[in-house]
């Protein structure tokens, strides 16, 4: 991937890629945006809406994000919070029933290698 300056990111629709959040201050790169690079392993590229569901999905599966971390600066998050998931694990929480809603001009393109645009569309927020 080249630097983000000389090479904007898309969204999944194609077009810019919107912010997701910065309250809570969401993104691999923790820039609000949900931007990618070699670095991100876990490809945090799908914008969604948390909903208590997913949240205590999410740590059924061991990872914890409604519970405050003040040692690294996080809040917890909370029903409606907007937030950068792994496209594998928004993946999986579609499959079990589970996933929140997603934001398509903030969800990254590359999520599309992991997730097909019509799965993604059917949660989509931003298309009604």
């Amino acid at each position: 991937m080249q630097d983000k300056k000389t090479d904007p990111s898309l969204n999944a629709l194609g077009g810019p890629l919107k912010s997701c959040s910065t309250a809570p201050m969401t993104g691999f790169f923790r820039d609000g945006c949900c931007n990618t690079g070699p670095e991100d392993v876990g490809r945090h590229t799908v914008c969604c809406q948390v909903t208590d569901e997913f949240l205590a999905f999410s740590k059924y599966l061991g990872n914890d994000l409604s519970t405050p971390r003040p040692e690294f600066g996080f809040a917890g998050l909370k029903h409606g919070d907007r937030w950068c998931l792994c496209a594998d694990r928004w993946l999986q929480a579609h499959e079990e029933h589970a996933a929140p809603h997603v934001i398509l001009e903030c969800t990254h393109q590359r999520t599309l290698e992991t997730v097909p645009l019509e799965v993604l569309r059917s949660k989509a927020l931003d298309l009604n």
